[in-house]
C-alpha cells in the first residue's frame, strides 16, 4: 500500500509545480518558507552546544511529513556537507499531529515548524568560521503532493556567539517528546493488534485522549479509531495492526500526545508475544450496526437476497413515485389482454436489470480509475440533474396533452413505437431506474456495499439482482391472471388518470430544480426553468393539433431559433458552484447541525463529545423526508440536547471525496447513512435508512 501512494505522489508531483532548489540562507517555494538558522551561544567551541535547524512556514493548509508519515507521504530529509572536525546528528523531531486524509490517517505539521539538529565540534576544528552547506528535501502536500528540495548555505563566525534565534530552538526542545523518568510500558502482541500499557506518565497527560504516534511505519492501522482507557494512573490501548504490515520489530517506540495538543513523551517496549502472518491484521472493518441488514461480512448469497429485498422495497420509496403512473397506465391499457402484459412486464424487467447493470459497471469502472463516488454519483453532476428535469417535463406535458410523442418523433420511430410497444416498456424500467438511483431502500446499504469490494463479476450480479427486485413486483403482477382482473377495463376514465398523473412529474421537475439550486445556485435554477420554457414552446409548435403545415412550420422554427438561444445562454450557469461558494447547502450550519469532517469528529470525541453524522444529499429523496421528520421531531431534538450529542451533516448533493472516503470505510456505497460516534469506541454505530423516532431514541440511550 505505502508503494503505491508514493508511486502516485510521485506521479502527481510530474503534473506538479516543479520541485525547487535554489542556494541560500532562505528559499520561499509559495508552499513553504524554509530558512535555515543557527544557535550557537558560545561559538563554535568543542564541547560547547551548536544548533542548527531547518525552520519551515507552512502556507495555510500545506504540510509536511514526520519522520513516519503514516499512511503516505514522505519525511523531510537533511543531507549536510561539513568540514572536519564538526558532526552532525539525527533531526531532533518535535511531538507531530494527525493529518487525516480521507480513509488514510498521516503524521505531520502545519504553520510553524523547526526540524533542529545538534552537532558536535571536535577539537580538530580549525579556522576563523564554520562554514556549512545543506541539501533539504521535503514532500508538501494539500489537495497535491509536491516534492521540493533547498540547497542552503550558512557561515557562522568560530569566535563570536549567535543566539539571534535562542527563542525559536527553546520552543523547538519544548515541543520534543520528552523521556519521561519513572515510566514502565508493556507491549503485547494479539494476532490482530497490540495492547500497549504505561505506568507512570506525567500528570499533565492523567485522564486525557492520547494519540500514539509509532516511529516505526509499516506495522499498525493508522487511521483505525483503537479503544483506550485509564485504569488509575495506568493508561491502555488496543491499536490494530495493518492488513499490509511489512514490518515484524522486536520493540517499538511510541510518542504519545494529548489529543487536545501539547508535547509528547516517548515510550518504548519489547514486544511480547508472535507475531502473525503478514497481511493477517485487520484494518478498519465496517461497523457493526443495530439492524439484521447491516451486516459486516456478509457473503455473495446474502448480498444477493438483501439486494433483491432492498430493490423490491425501492417501490415504496417516494422518488420511484412518479415512474409508477407510467406503469399503472400501462397495465390499464393492457389489462385484459395476458400476453401484452405479460410481455410487457418481461421488457420492464430487462430494462431495469439491464438498466442497473449498466450504471453500476460505469460506476465500477470510476472507482477503479480512482473516483471517490458512490451510488447515485450521476445526479452529484448539475448537467444530469438539469437533462433529467427536462426530460420529466416533456413527459409531464406529454400526459397533460399539450403534444403527442407520435406526431414529434419522425415518423420512421412513431411506427416503431407502434409496432414494438415493448420498446415502451423497457424504456420504463430505464427511467425507473434513473429515477430510483439515488435512493437508498432498506436492506439495499449492506448490499451496496459489499458490492464496492467484491470481484467485478459478483458485484453486478448484485446490481442485477436490485433491478430484478425493483421490476419483480410488476412481473408478477403482470403473470398473475388475479391482479389484471382487479384492473378497471380501459375507458375514458384513463385520459383522466394520464393528466392527473402530469403531476407528479411536476412535482418531480421541482424537486429537481431544488437539487439543482443547491449545486449552481439560483442563476442555474432561472437558466433551467427558461430552457423548460423553450423546450414545451418548440414540444407544443411540433405536437399541437389542429395546426397548418405552414403555420406549424413558422413556429417550429422560432421555437427551435429560441431554444438554441436559451441553451447557449443557459449552459454557462449549468455548472458546479466553485468552493466555498455562499450556497444554500444543507451541509453548512444549519440550526444544531455543523458541518462534517473527519477531523471535527476526532476533536469532538476526544472531548468526550457523542457525535451523531447525517450523511445526506439534496437529491436524496428519503434524506430530506427523514431530516424533516424524525430528525426534526421534538422527542428526538430534546435527547440530542440531554444526552449533549453534537449533530454533524455531511452533505454530498456535489461529489467529496472525503465523505465518499468515509462512506466506504463504513462499507456503505450510498445515502442516506446516519452513523454515532462514540468516544473511546473503534467503530460507529449504524442505523437503518429509513429512520424511526423509536430507533433514533434507543440508539442514543445506548450506554
Amino acid at each position: 500500500m505505502h508503494l503505491r501512494l508514493l508511486a502516485a505522489v510521485w506521479l502527481a508531483a510530474l503534473f506538479a509545480t516543479t520541485a525547487h532548489a535554489q542556494t541560500s540562507n532562505v528559499v520561499d517555494t509559495g508552499q513553504v518558507k524554509a530558512e535555515l538558522i543557527a544557535h550557537a551561544p558560545d561559538g563554535v567551541t568543542p564541547g560547547k552546544p551548536l544548533w542548527l535547524g531547518l525552520s519551515i512556514t507552512h502556507k495555510p493548509h500545506w504540510h509536511t511529513y514526520w519522520k513516519n508519515p503514516g499512511d503516505s507521504g514522505l519525511p523531510t530529509t537533511l543531507e549536510w556537507q561539513l568540514p572536519a572536525g564538526i558532526k552532525a546528528g539525527d533531526i531532533d523531531w518535535p511531538t507531530p499531529r494527525r493529518l487525516p486524509v480521507g480513509p488514510l490517517m498521516n503524521y505531520g505539521f502545519e504553520g510553524q515548524l523547526l526540524l533542529p539538529v545538534q552537532f558536535t565540534v571536535s577539537d580538530d576544528f580549525k579556522g576563523p568560521s564554520l562554514d556549512i552547506n545543506l541539501r533539504a528535501d521535503w514532500l508538501v502536500c494539500k489537495d497535491v503532493c509536491i516534492p521540493e528540495s533547498g540547497e542552503f548555505s550558512l557561515r557562522l563566525p568560530a569566535q563570536a556567539a549567535t543566539a539571534l534565534h535562542a527563542a525559536r530552538f527553546e520552543a523547538a526542545a519544548a515541543a520534543r517528546p520528552l523521556v519521561a523518568p519513572g515510566v514502565t510500558t508493556t507491549l503485547t502482541l494479539s494476532p490482530t493488534g497490540l495492547t500497549l500499557k504505561v505506568d507512570g506518565l506525567p500528570a499533565s497527560l492523567h485522564r486525557k485522549v492520547l494519540n500514539a504516534f509509532p516511529e516505526l511505519a509499516g506495522v499498525i492501522d493508522n487511521a483505525a479509531r483503537g479503544s483506550q482507557h485509564w485504569n488509575g494512573n495506568v493508561w491502555s490501548a488496543d491499536i490494530p495492526l495493518s492488513a499490509q504490515r511489512s514490518e515484524s520489530p522486536t520493540e517499538m517506540v511510541f510518542v504519545l500526545a494529548a489529543r487536545d495538543g501539547g508535547s509528547g513523551v516517548q515510550v518504548s517496549a519489547p514486544l511480547q508475544g508472535a507475531w502473525p502472518a503478514p497481511g493477517a491484521g485487520q484494518t478498519s472493518a465496517p461497523p457493526q450496526a443495530l439492524d439484521a441488514d447491516e451486516g459486516v461480512a456478509l457473503g455473495l448469497g446474502l448480498s444477493l437476497l438483501l439486494a433483491l429485498i432492498g430493490g423490491a422495497l425501492l417501490n415504496l420509496m417516494p422518488c420511484v413515485f412518479p415512474v409508477l403512473s407510467l406503469k399503472v397506465l400501462g397495465f390499464a391499457r393492457h389489462a385484459h389482454d395476458r400476453r401484452a402484459l405479460l410481455a410487457g412486464g418481461l421488457a420492464y424487467t430487462a430494462g431495469a436489470v439491464l438498466s442497473f447493470v449498466a450504471l453500476a459497471a460505469l460506476l465500477l469502472a470510476l472507482r477503479a480509475g480512482g473516483e471517490q463516488i458512490g451510488w447515485g454519483f450521476q445526479l452529484q453532476s448539475p448537467a444530469f440533474v438539469a437533462a433529467l428535469a427536462l426530460l420529466f417535463t416533456l413527459i409531464g406535458l406529454n400526459l397533460a396533452g399539450l403534444f403527442e410523442f407520435g406526431s414529434v418523433l419522425p415518423s420512421g420511430l412513431a411506427s416503431l413505437q407502434a409496432r414494438h410497444p415493448l420498446v415502451d416498456s423497457a424504456l420504463t424500467g430505464v427511467l425507473a431506474v434513473a429515477i430510483a438511483s439515488p435512493c437508498t431502500a432498506p436492506f439495499m446499504g449492506a448490499a451496496l456495499g459489499a458490492a464496492a469490494v467484491l470481484p467485478t463479476a459478483q458485484a453486478l450480479s448484485i446490481f442485477a439482482a436490485l433491478g430484478f427486485g425493483m421490476a419483480l413486483p410488476y412481473l408478477i403482477a403482470s403473470a398473475w391472471p388475479a391482479a389484471a382482473r382487479a384492473l378497471p377495463r380501459p375507458g375514458p376514465w384513463m385520459q383522466r388518470f394520464r393528466s392527473v398523473m402530469a403531476f407528479p412529474m411536476f412535482a418531480t421537475v421541482v424537486w429537481l430544480l431544488w437539487v439543482l439550486g443547491q449545486q449552481t445556485g439560483i442563476d442555474g435554477v432561472a437558466s433551467l426553468l427558461a430552457l423548460m420554457v423553450a423546450l414545451a414552446f418548440l414540444a407544443w409548435s411540433l405536437g399541437s393539433p389542429g395546426m397548418g403545415t405552414k403555420t406549424r412550420a413558422a413556429f417550429t422554427l422560432t421555437a427551435a431559433a429560441v431554444l438554441v438561444a436559451t441553451l447557449w445562454w443557459a449552459l454557462p450557469a449549468l455548472r458546479e458552484l466553485p468552493p466555498g461558494a455562499a450556497t444554500s447547502k444543507s451541509s453548512e450550519v444549519e440550526g444544531d447541525w455543523g458541518e462534517w469532517s473527519t477531523q471535527r469528529v476526532a476533536e469532538l470525541n476526544a472531548q468526550g463529545s457523542t457525535v451523531f453524522v447525517d450523511f445526506t444529499a439534496a437529491w436524496c429523496v428519503t434524506c430530506q423526508l427523514n431530516k424533516r421528520t424524525t430528525l426534526n421531531h421534538p422527542e428526538v431534538l430534546a435527547d440530542f440536547t440531554a444526552r449533549g450529542v453534537t449533530r454533524l451533516r455531511a452533505d454530498w448533493t456535489l461529489r467529496d471525496p472525503a465523505i465518499s472516503a468515509e462512506l466506504t470505510r463504513l462499507g456503505r456505497n450510498g445515502v442516506p447513512v446516519y452513523a454515532l460516534y462514540r468516544p473511546g469506541v473503534a467503530q460507529p454505530q449504524l442505523l437503518g435508512e429509513i429512520l424511526s423516532v423509536a430507533e433514533v431514541r434507543a440508539a442514543l440511550a445506548r450506554p
